[in-house]
């Protein structure tokens, strides 16, 4: 594939032209829109396109305004079903209000649910008659659960009653949030991830099947016990995420404010203890004491305040959100090295995100971002739970040009990681579940 973005050629409004659509994510997420009667209680439209199968409904927890890769999978999945009429999609996700929205294909029902303390921007969904009724009344053929708590309880007993497989996407790694490291963990961190499966296995009686992205889940999910598994990768905007923004790096650091002279290494994704920030923190203190780099780290979470305090006085920038993918794209193509402190992931979309920019990944030699480097030859490997062996690496690759795994990194995610085959075969899995 050798595509690249392709910026307007005339403007909006102008004369004869017609304004391109809203983006996806605006019209199935736009900042203000209610159902004033809530979804409990209002009348539902009929659903969209009648005898388009398979029709799935997405549920899940794991979603806000300024969360990342569940949000980004199920816009990607959207988007291959707006153009697919043969499909229909359902999502259902929490919102600070009850909300109705559609595109071609695709509607999105938001449920009001308060913040779950110390996890923004998540909200809890706990209603479970306006998520019967929906299930009720849009008839999907499968339902997916992309979240491990209170969802997979909500659904159970419709799902059973009209006869729909519950399919469970593994975006969480549950065990090792509670013991990321369970061989060298103490025994209360051990117990709890014993806990954690435990529960895991509990939840998956009522599952046909669960959809993991990486070997490294498979391998998690079948050691303890969960056997139904197929493997399904998450995929990469090629056309967004591409190497042609690197032309314009200089004007994206300057917009941003960081420095066009030094090296950028940077972090994208959730502020949150599991992504393993004080190792990066502690290795940074290393990289910027023997090197001119500089640290960008771009996102939002309940631990944003203390990165920003430990950016004060350091060569480190801590950035918002971005709110379009093309500013996010811009990001990850203006960095000299993209790294990943986390070695729990179950996929690690943002890294993938990096290799499709040119961008090379220093990741853990654990986790799903393990697979990515190795798989593409686009980076280095240090060893997880280390920071001293992270600026090691860090510092090692800053030694040398990086042309050449920049290349290997894209070259991997066009030849494995388009959305189109990803949700080709995640709809061939759906075709294969039988009515429960």
């Amino acid at each position: 594939m050798t595509s690249s973005p392709v910026a307007p050629l005339v403007p909006a409004g102008a004369a004869g032209v017609v304004a391109p659509p809203r983006p996806l994510a605006e019209r199935l997420f736009p900042r203000e829109s209610s159902t004033p009667a809530g979804i409990a209680r209002a009348p539902l439209d009929a659903p969209l396109r009648p005898g388009a199968a398979p029709a799935v409904l997405d549920i899940t927890e794991f979603f806000g305004e300024t969360s990342g890769g569940i949000r980004t999978y199920l816009l990607e999945k959207a988007k291959y079903v707006e153009a697919r009429a043969c499909l229909r999609q359902v999502i259902v996700v929490p919102g600070p209000h009850d909300a109705v929205t559609e595109a071609a294909g695709v509607r999105c029902y938001r449920l009001r649910g308060a913040p779950i303390p110390g996890q923004a921007p998540y909200r809890l969904m706990l209603g479970r008659t306006p998520i019967r009724r929906i299930v009720a009344h849009e008839r999907p053929h499968v339902i997916e659960v992309g979240s491990s708590f209170a969802v997979p309880w909500l659904v159970r007993g419709v799902a059973r009653e009209l006869g729909v497989p519950l399919a469970y996407f593994y975006h969480s790694n549950l065990g090792r949030l509670a013991s990321p490291a369970p061989e060298r963990d103490g025994v209360v961190r051990q117990v709890a991830s014993q806990g954690a499966w435990a529960y895991a296995r509990l939840i998956d009686r009522q599952f046909a099947i669960t959809v993991a992205t990486s070997r490294f889940s498979v391998s998690e999910l079948t050691a303890h016990g969960i056997e139904r598994v197929v493997r399904v990768p998450l995929g990469v905007d090629l056309d967004t995420f591409h190497p042609v923004r690197r032309a314009r790096r200089e004007e994206t650091r300057a917009r941003h404010g960081l420095p066009i002279d030094r090296p950028l290494l940077g972090f994208v994704g959730r502020f949150a203890m599991e992504k393993e920030f004080p190792m990066l923190m502690d290795a940074w203190s290393e990289i910027e004491r023997r090197s001119d780099a500089w640290l960008v780290l771009v996102g939002d979470g309940p631990h944003r305040s203390q990165l920003e305090a430990f950016a004060r006085g350091r060569r480190v920038t801590v950035l918002p959100y971005q709110t379009t993918r093309e500013a996010l794209a811009d990001v990850h193509a203006a960095l000299d090295l993209y790294v990943a402190p986390c070695s729990i992931e179950s996929f690690g979309l943002s890294s993938l995100e990096s290799l499709a920019s040119g961008t090379p990944v220093l990741g853990p030699d654990l986790g799903g971002v393990r697979e990515q480097v190795e798989n593409s030859g686009g980076g280095r490997l240090y060893e997880a739970g280390s920071a001293e062996a992270l600026a090691h690496e860090a510092l090692g690759l800053l030694s040398v040009d990086l042309t050449a795994l920049g290349a290997a990194g894209r070259a991997y995610a066009e030849r494995e990681h388009a959305w189109s085959h990803v949700f080709d075969r995640l709809f061939d899995v759906y075709r294969g579940l039988r009515p429960a």
